[in-house]
């Protein structure tokens, strides 16, 4: 057992009028003992509950990030001028709505937008679609690739995936407390707001919960991250909402978010959401999209991608982003970009495989 994790558990586990908030290093400590496994699972576990009861504020979040970014995987910066885009979604994947992320991600690095990604199998509580579910249904094998293969895909394609139980076992070792506990832990916030890129970095984070957003501002601020985008997303996700108003914050030079409140109607959408259903048609619906050819996906893959390629500065206004973005679909960008990507990871798996 470790005593010095005891000592913390104490602080957040005593009940609502003694337990205090962890400092930063010391939430960044805990966050390294449990990644490290140093605490024992009885302790792991009392700790993620008693976390999660308690809610965990700002300074606690930057510190457990700061325990993700000494022990965990780090992208090197590569050769762009543009920030690198990386989306922050749940891991437990998506139950209801169906993703339109993956092909954002698409749209972005077609455009010249470099994307990262990242996360893990099926998890707890959701079990949802993951997004490495997507990848292998494309025949992506970014499951296989190294941290340093991850990085040479991001350089030549400006797509990238960090991938949980191989880029950072130690937190997917963390995962099966989810299950037991039964509850969502504070890291499922901190993976909102977690950036594995090592460079000038734009971080999307997606929530459900405002105070979320209201926490997500304030980590950033204390890590000293000027750029970055909330999105109130389907199920947490950065995918915007047709069936509602989609709301967006911005952060600004001055440290301030600006909000942002987009009507789907304004701008000659409709206002459906596509349900996730069967996940296999989901999946050959995406692929029709890629294609160029009718799905029900379309619209929303419009209304993201056209909203992401304004917010990254490939186009000056939101009328323009959305013809672009039905541009790119009618011409074939996606698909060329999926092919490209596929092209150059085999390729960095095929290497591997004759230096051996």
């Amino acid at each position: 057992m470790s005593q010095a994790f005891k000592d913390l558990l104490k602080k957040v586990g005593s009940g609502s009028h003694t337990s205090r908030p962890l400092t930063r290093d010391e939430a960044a400590d805990a966050g390294r003992m449990m990644l490290t496994q140093t605490a024992t699972p009885a302790q792991i576990g009392a700790f993620l509950i008693a976390h999660r009861i308690k809610r965990p504020v700002p300074e606690e979040l930057a510190g457990l990030l700061d325990a993700y970014a000494d022990l965990g995987p780090m992208v090197m910066p590569i050769e762009t001028e543009q920030p690198v885009a990386v989306l922050g979604c749940p891991y437990d994947g998506r139950s209801r709505t169906a993703p339109i992320t993956p092909l954002t991600a698409l749209m972005l690095a077609a455009a010249g937008v470099p994307v990262l990604l990242h996360g893990g199998d099926r998890m707890p509580t959701k079990e949802g679609l993951p997004f490495i579910d997507i990848w292998r249904h494309w025949r992506l094998p970014l499951d296989r690739l190294s941290l340093g293969q991850a990085r040479s895909l991001l350089q030549e394609t400006g797509f990238g995936f960090i991938y949980l139980p191989r880029h950072f076992p130690q937190a997917a070792d963390l995962v099966p407390y989810r299950d037991q506990i039964g509850k969502r832990p504070p890291l499922a916030t901190i993976e909102l707001f977690w950036c594995p890129y090592g460079g000038n970095a734009h971080v999307v984070s997606g929530f459900v919960h405002p105070p979320t957003e209201v926490f997500a501002q304030a980590t950033f601020a204390l890590q000293g991250r000027e750029q970055f985008t909330t999105v109130k997303g389907l199920e947490g996700s950065c995918d915007l909402p047709r069936s509602r108003t989609a709301i967006a914050g911005l952060a600004q030079a001055d440290g301030t978010l600006q909000r942002l409140l987009l009507h789907p109607q304004d701008y000659g959408f409709s206002t459906e959401d596509v349900p996730l259903g069967d996940e296999a048609e989901y999946l050959e619906s995406l692929s029709a999209v890629v294609l160029g050819k009718p799905s029900p996906l379309v619209e929303s893959v419009i209304w993201n991608g056209g909203f992401y390629l304004w917010r990254f500065g490939v186009c000056d206004s939101l009328e323009a982003a959305f013809t672009q973005a039905e541009k790119m679909l009618t011409e074939g960008a996606l698909f060329e970009k999926l092919e490209h990507i596929r092209q150059i990871a085999t390729g960095l798996l095929g290497e591997v495989l004759n230096n051996c």
